[in-house]
């Protein structure tokens, strides 16, 4: 495994171009985020995906979310959006807000058991949107074994994953250390199902129908179908 000192200009950029190789190759990557540090694969290697949940010690019952460079990106992804979901990615992206929406349904990956969703996040995070942009989306789960916190330095992460990840890309001790919020798009109306780093006032001065925090905000709480991420 290699590690890569993102906080530098020149190996960043080093860094980045490790990440992609060995994303493009099947391999797993370690990268910062603007909540805490993801584990990403791939979105559209199966393989690469399945090695992603078993590096975490999960199943398939728990596929992981899939980050984003830019919300345009989004359409391609997800049909059936609601309006309020634009207005919400438009306040709150890039940031600390997953939605989970119905998946293009002619989309050739294989997440896990999604019953037909995707959560979708774009992180405001430097490092992590030049590497997005350079591969487009990834299916990234919060950097941890199953049942342990999630990573908020590349230390603990490389600790917890080893030589399962390919490539570690260090962008200096996660800023935000609180997962995202996650909003279910896909009933009739928005809920959410997991508190984070956007709290429920902020989410709803901008889209007042949102309701129903279920449960506060872990490293390992998961949204609709099992959906586990940073």
């Amino acid at each position: 495994m290699s590690v890569y000192d993102c906080t530098q200009p020149e190996s960043r950029d080093e860094g980045i171009d490790a990440a992609a190789t060995a994303l493009s190759a099947g391999g797993l990557v370690v990268l910062p985020t603007d909540t805490v540090y993801g584990i990403g694969a791939a979105a559209f290697d199966p393989a690469a995906v399945a090695a992603l949940l078993a590096a975490k010690g999960r199943g398939r019952q728990s596929p992981p979310p899939v980050l984003v460079p830019a919300p345009a990106t989004v359409a391609g992804l997800a049909t059936d959006v609601p309006a309020a979901v634009h207005t919400l990615l438009e306040t709150f992206w890039p940031g600390p807000l997953t939605v989970i929406c119905r998946a293009q349904p002619t989309l050739a990956w294989d997440l896990g058991d999604t019953g037909g969703t995707v959560a979708l996040r774009m992180p405001d995070d430097e490092v992590a949107l030049a590497l997005l942009t350079r591969t487009g989306p990834l299916a990234v789960s919060s950097a941890n074994r199953h049942g342990r916190p999630a990573a908020t330095t590349v230390l603990e992460a490389a600790t917890a994953l080893g030589d399962t990840v390919e490539v570690y890309l260090d962008g200096g001790p996660s800023r935000g250390g609180v997962a995202s919020t996650i909003i279910d798009a896909t009933g009739p109306t928005l809920r959410v199902v997991r508190a984070g780093a956007l709290s429920l006032d902020e989410l709803t001065a901008v889209v007042p129908e949102i309701t129903d925090v279920e449960r506060p905000a872990s490293a390992e709480d998961g949204a609709k179908d099992g959906a586990v991420g940073p």
